[in-house]
């Protein structure tokens, strides 16, 4: 099949430049290449499955012959801007089947229009060079994204894309003007051309699912030449548990400029290293300065002792603000009026430590089910941005969760 597909896409391209931006298991920068955007290492272990050949196109028209050489032979399709998949989905495959990874790493432009407060940018852009750009251009235009800095553009807009300002101005998705799409069939769609189921589709439907998003035409927003940012941290000790329950019930009330969010943690205890404890860290950034911030803190939150000497895992984000505002049909991200919070679960270890990778694991899940009586139930609802494979039912777990 390789040979196949590798001379389907020399008769395909425009030119024999192609030949310079696909990598199969036979070149030596193959491996490199896969792992470079790998963001997750369970999933560059010996046994996980690797594709075919990775195509790193400079132009649309790579892109519309590798999606027709892979229809053509029969592969499947993975696309990859930032590799940031929890599952690895977009450079491996959860089944043994043959794929492709069309990694979008070099369409890297971005186009500001200071005048407009509009911006193109292209699907392998990260949010940090897409911050930069704009910062470049202005100090008060921004646009409600991740705050990953090495987060591709591409699969982040087609899920959603929260980030700090989404409860002031929504989800990435949520602004999103126009976009650039290969579809199926190769043809290159913009908002006009394609139908409006496509257009609401791509806007929090997912990655790779509807098509490959060239570009994205992002409406940019107003904010401040300077916000404020906190953390303050307090242990089991410190009373952490009280603080954590009167969050949950104030956090999606404080006003839309305040991005709260709370990391729960096991630490070290500061009175005996030996001694495990849980640490709570209270993140938010506030579009104002620190004058507008101290006095609003003490009337919604005077518990957790704000002041301006200290301004400067679970984690649970506050929602409300804009969120509830957008019905839930208007964009394919559902998660709206009457969610208060989201919650992410993560387990850390180095990659040496792969060989437990199952007792880490076993471990999270433990913690997912004990949340369970806590969270959306039938169906227990999740971000399609946090791709959870032990949710519903697959081929995967041989099982239903829900």
């Amino acid at each position: 099949p390789v040979q196949e597909f590798l001379h389907c896409l020399s008769l395909r391209s425009q030119n024999s430049s192609i030949a310079k931006l696909v990598y199969t298991q036979n070149n030596s920068s193959y491996s490199s290449v896969l792992k470079s955007a790998a963001q997750n290492f369970r999933f560059t272990t010996p046994s996980t499955p690797t594709p075919l050949a990775i195509v790193t196109p400079l132009h649309a028209f790579h892109i519309q012959a590798a999606v027709y050489c892979c229809r053509k032979h029969g592969l499947q399709v993975r696309t990859r801007s930032g590799g940031h998949d929890f599952e690895g989905l977009s450079y491996t495959s959860a089944y043994e089947v043959p794929f492709v990874v069309i990694d979008l790493v070099n369409l890297r432009s971005v186009r500001v229009n200071v005048e407009k407060a509009t911006a193109w940018v292209e699907s392998g852009v990260t949010v940090d060079e897409l911050y930069d750009e704009i910062a470049r251009k202005s100090k008060t235009l921004a646009f409600p994204a991740g705050i990953c800095p090495t987060l591709g553009v591409g699969g982040h807009l087609s899920g959603g894309g929260y980030g700090l300002l989404f409860r002031k101005y929504g989800l990435g998705a949520d602004n999103v003007i126009d976009a650039r799409l290969i579809d199926v069939k190769g043809r290159i769609l913009d908002k006009k051309s394609m139908e409006e189921d496509l257009f609401w589709a791509i806007r929090g439907g997912g990655g790779g699912t509807f098509g490959i998003v060239l570009a994205w035409k992002l409406k940019l927003v107003a904010v401040p030449a300077n916000v404020t940012v906190f953390t303050v941290r307090k242990t089991l000790e410190q009373n952490a548990t009280k603080l954590v329950h009167r969050w949950q019930s104030i956090a999606h009330k404080f006003p839309k400029e305040m991005y709260p969010s709370i990391a729960i943690a096991r630490v070290n205890s500061n009175e005996d290293e030996e001694k495990m404890t849980i640490q709570a860290s209270f993140t938010s950034m506030f579009l104002g300065s620190i004058e507008e911030l101290i006095p609003l803190m003490e009337e919604k939150f005077p518990e957790l002792g704000l002041d301006e000497a200290k301004s400067a895992s679970m984690l649970f984000v506050g929602f409300g603000g804009k969120m509830d505002e957008i019905l839930e049909t208007e964009y394919p991200y559902p998660h709206r009026a009457g969610n208060l919070y989201t919650i992410l679960y993560t387990v850390d270890w180095e990659e040496k430590e792969n060989i437990n990778s199952e007792k880490f694991m076993s471990w999270m899940r433990r913690v997912y089910n004990y949340m369970t009586p806590y969270v959306s139930q039938s169906p227990r609802e999740a971000y399609i941005n946090y791709r959870d494979l032990d949710i519903g039912t697959n081929k995967i777990n041989n099982s239903k969760r829900s």
